[in-house]
């Protein structure tokens, strides 16, 4: 399912228009990408949490030339699904 899908299938189920679903999508997930800078987790009850992992710096090698790279340490964004998505999934 890709966002636009996404948007029709919220505005089936809530009776909303297609517009205003696109807008709840968006500050759903501004909402939630805003939360996850700041360092802050987003948890979903029965769903699951959105959160931070750090990234420490390592060396990893250019699989074409096998020249020796440094990989700087990042910040991934991290998602643990929660007991109502398992159970429904399951």
């Amino acid at each position: 399912m890709n966002k636009a899908e996404l948007v029709a299938e919220i505005a089936k189920n809530t009776g909303l228009t297609k517009v205003d679903s696109e807008r709840a999508t968006e500050a759903l997930l501004n909402t939630v990408a805003a939360t996850l800078k700041k360092g802050d987790e987003v948890r979903l009850v029965g769903f699951g949490t959105f959160s931070v992992a750090k990234r420490a710096a390592t060396e990893g090698r250019n699989p074409r030339t096998g020249a020796t790279i440094k990989i700087p340490a990042s910040k991934q964004p991290k998602f643990k699904a929660g007991k109502g998505l398992k159970d429904a999934l399951n």
